[in-house]
């Protein structure tokens, strides 16, 4: 079991301990967290407390995290658009509307049970359910992911997310005209406190950056490149909204009239990475879908 220790500070206080904790960690649920203040997997001053207990300045919280839930994740054999693999890393092209990697309630059709399929080794790193997933994108993003096959490759690729060194370019369609060519967003991001399946721009939020360059203007809307600096979940589709520029077809951030496309107009387009073995750079480009072309046509032809 893992453990971590959070104290408690300026604007933290006088809140819900659970609603406190899913802001530490975007991957935990409030009732994930609830379940473990119930099991006294949660101590504040070293005592175990509820969920509906108030935080107060400085206190010292200790969490004990529980391993995950063992599930039985299945091999299932699909047609996967690979543009690279070799005995450490496979390079591959999602379609938009596949899951990444299963969880619970989720087993079946994503992408890692095709991975399992395609290849019987993938990375343990994360576990059961993520085999092998080095960095995730949105079921309804389309493009470009690498694949680790072993637990070296993984920690080295992670290791260049982590520096910042990864490429990672996306074509996206916003609603609005940009007016300038060029610009960066730098914003934190974090769980949305008025609603905890949702990310935003937050004060207490992890640091953030997109730059972004215009690369068609229509009458309604933009067509843009986005390259990611850090890579916060929903990162292109919240720092979008946030500057008033929210994605065609975003069911979650875009406005309530937008394209009907079944998801956000987001394409993982261009993936560059240091090679973990060869220590040689690799660039891979994924041209945009079917959908996204005939979309831009589309506005072509109608301004």
């Amino acid at each position: 079991m893992e453990k971590m220790e959070h104290i408690i500070h300026d604007g933290q206080e006088n809140q819900r301990i659970d609603k406190i904790l899913v802001t530490l960690n975007e991957e935990w649920s409030r009732t994930q967290v609830q379940q473990w203040i119930k099991e006294g997997l949660v101590l504040v001053n070293g005592k175990e407390i509820k969920a509906n207990y108030k935080t107060a300045l400085h206190d010292l919280i200790e969490i004990t995290i529980p391993e995950p839930e063992i599930l039985d994740v299945e091999p299932e054999e699909m047609e996967l658009d690979i543009y690279y693999e070799d005995k450490d890393i496979i390079v591959v092209n999602k379609p938009k509307g596949m899951v990444v990697h299963p969880a619970p309630g989720h087993l079946h059709g994503t992408l890692v049970n095709g991975l399992m399929a395609h290849c019987k080794d993938l990375s343990g790193i994360n576990g059961v359910l993520r085999p092998g997933i080095v960095h995730r994108i949105d079921k309804d993003t389309s493009g470009l992911l690498m694949v680790a096959k072993n637990d070296k490759a993984h920690e080295a690729l992670v290791n260049q997310l982590t520096a910042k060194t990864v490429t990672r370019k996306y074509k996206a369609l916003v609603h609005g005209v940009i007016p300038h060519d060029h610009g960066t967003i730098d914003a934190p991001i974090g769980r949305d406190p008025k609603d905890r399946q949702s990310m935003c721009v937050i004060d207490h939020g992890k640091p953030a950056v997109t730059h972004f360059h215009v690369l068609e203007r229509f009458h309604d809307f933009t067509y843009i490149e986005c390259r990611l600096e850090t890579g916060r979940t929903h990162q292109i589709r919240v720092h979008m909204k946030y500057i008033g520029y929210p994605l065609a077809g975003d069911p979650k951030y875009g406005p309530r009239k937008t394209l009907d496309l079944g998801g956000q107009a987001l394409h993982a387009g261009v993936l560059g990475f240091t090679h973990p073995s060869t220590g040689e750079y690799m660039e891979f480009e994924a041209p945009l879908p079917l959908y996204f072309e005939e979309l831009l046509a589309g506005l072509r032809k109608k301004y």
